[in-house]
């Protein structure tokens, strides 16, 4: 490791919510609770579990940031919550990869590592724990959002498979902030500006109700019906309650297509529709 990289990550770790890490600096890991999050500080300094890309036994949740160069900043900003189950977390096709297009694109991305409910003996739950965390991660990066050069009214979440139900209970479920709390991330809202719903699970358990954040679905044609068929169902919710929706279903993709910068189907290109979609939606400034 260079010394600037060493320097990068000890301020990045002791300036807890003001030092941003951008994507040529192999950015470190930001803790969502400094002192451990609740329910899971006396076992906050267990080491994560890698295997390849994939990451379990996450207890103490964060986020990495992938800030484009400063004159590339568009302002808009998008949180990333990796799939796999809610047993394990898929950094590479649905994590850090995207992240740092989307960082080479203008767009700050930060990369979720949540509390997994779903692992051996876990203890925790999907709407509690789970939720914790993609709540807190929100308001962090709107708490931050001067020092990262984000615009706070631009930030959204995109979630696959598993990390999909996160995105969508997010937007479905948001809390406002408390302007008395003595964190300051407390202080802001949790709601996304926008979500990003990649082949997500328990469609059925999704309700859409008049002024939620637009959404961008994406899924593959041989996924499983309770995605093709039930997020169709869930985009016709969209439609009669008058939110902004874009679906693309694509022929050719099953499952867990995820995004790889070396794919050559139609599937691979679902980041540059939804960058599309955002500029439509007023979300995204149209480049030069």
């Amino acid at each position: 490791m260079t010394r600037y990289r060493m320097i990068c990550l000890a301020l990045c770790l002791s300036v807890l919510y003001t030092v941003p890490c951008f994507a040529t600096d192999s950015p470190a890991k930001i803790p969502l609770w400094a002192d451990g999050a609740p329910g899971s500080v006396e076992r906050m300094h267990e080491p994560e579990t890698l295997n390849g890309s994939n990451v379990s036994n996450v207890h103490h949740p964060s986020i990495t940031p992938y800030l484009p160069a400063a004159d590339q900043a568009t302002g808009t900003a998008i949180l990333i919550a990796p799939g796999g189950g809610h047993q394990k977390l898929c950094l590479g096709h649905e994590g850090d990869a995207l992240a740092a297009w989307f960082a080479e694109h203008g767009i700050a991305a930060f990369v979720l590592r949540y509390r997994l409910c779903r692992e051996p003996d876990s203890p925790y739950t999907l709407e509690g724990h789970a939720m914790d965390d993609t709540r807190r991660a929100i308001r962090t990066v709107r708490a931050n959002a001067e020092a990262w050069k984000i615009d706070p009214d631009r930030i959204g979440i995109v979630g696959f498979s598993a990390g999909g139900e996160l995105a969508a209970y997010s937007a479905m479920n948001p809390e406002d902030g408390n302007p008395q709390s003595d964190d300051p991330v407390q202080r802001v809202s949790s709601r996304p500006d926008f979500q990003g719903l990649i082949y997500p699970g328990k469609s059925s358990t999704f309700t859409v109700k008049p002024g939620m954040p637009p959404a961008f679905i994406a899924f593959g044609f041989h996924d499983r019906e309770d995605i093709s068929i039930g997020m169709a169902k869930v985009y016709l919710q969209y439609k009669a309650a008058d939110v902004p929706c874009e679906m693309h279903v694509y022929s050719n993709a099953g499952h867990g297509f995820g995004f790889r910068p070396d794919s050559t189907n139609a599937a691979g290109d679902w980041p540059q529709r939804m960058c599309e979609w955002l500029v439509d939606t007023k979300l995204l400034n149209q480049k030069k």
